[in-house]
């Protein structure tokens, strides 16, 4: 019982912990935008791994922002890079997570809601896209594409496994593989951290 117990309070801090990273400001300069995304990424790991991995409006509140982040990122991309592999790469992003999205609103059970907004931490990801400049935005967005797809599969495969919910787990265990491929795409993507 007392185990237990530690558990969830180490569970709630730690979410405690990212909810107030996800607020972190976003910055104009390149140091800036480097550091934010750089903190974005294990902030973004961890919160799929713990309670996004088991409870359902964790769950949903990840997915649906992860889906909204893609969707506006791709959007962006495609109108903002230079490289034909990336800007295919981005339309396929809009494309599947719009389909990935209407899933799961399918799934919600019975008077859940998904949100409408990014939290604050998807929200600087994406200014720090808007606020690169041309040199700089296809490695930037390459490299978020990664660590989101790297979230994004550890919420899926995490709460397929270990979810409370039988019809959002059927669908993290049905947009897993689709993620994985994702992510295997973006590693493929010229500028991708090796």
């Amino acid at each position: 019982m007392r185990a237990s117990m530690l558990v969830v309070a180490g569970l709630a801090l730690l979410y405690a912990g990212a909810a107030d990273a996800q607020q972190a400001p976003t910055s104009k300069s390149k140091v800036g935008r480097d550091g934010g995304d750089a903190a974005s990424a294990p902030v973004g790991k961890t919160s799929a791994a713990t309670l996004g991995s088991v409870n359902a409006t964790a769950f949903v509140q990840n997915a649906a922002r992860g889906d909204m982040y893609e969707i506006q990122a791709g959007q962006l991309a495609a109108q903002k890079s230079q490289n034909a592999k990336i800007k295919d790469f981005a339309q396929t992003m809009v494309k599947d997570h719009t389909q990935t999205t209407q899933m799961l609103m399918m799934a919600l059970p019975s008077g859940m809601t998904a949100p409408k907004d990014l939290d604050k931490r998807r929200q600087g990801m994406l200014d720090n896209l808007k606020n690169s400049p041309s040199g700089e935005f296809d490695k930037r967005y390459v490299t978020q594409q990664v660590a989101a797809h790297k979230e994004a599969l550890t919420l899926m495969q995490g709460y397929a496994k270990h979810g409370d919910n039988a019809q959002l787990k059927s669908f993290a265990s049905v947009a897993a593989p689709k993620i994985q491929q994702h992510l295997n795409m973006a590693k493929m993507l010229p500028g991708a951290p090796k």
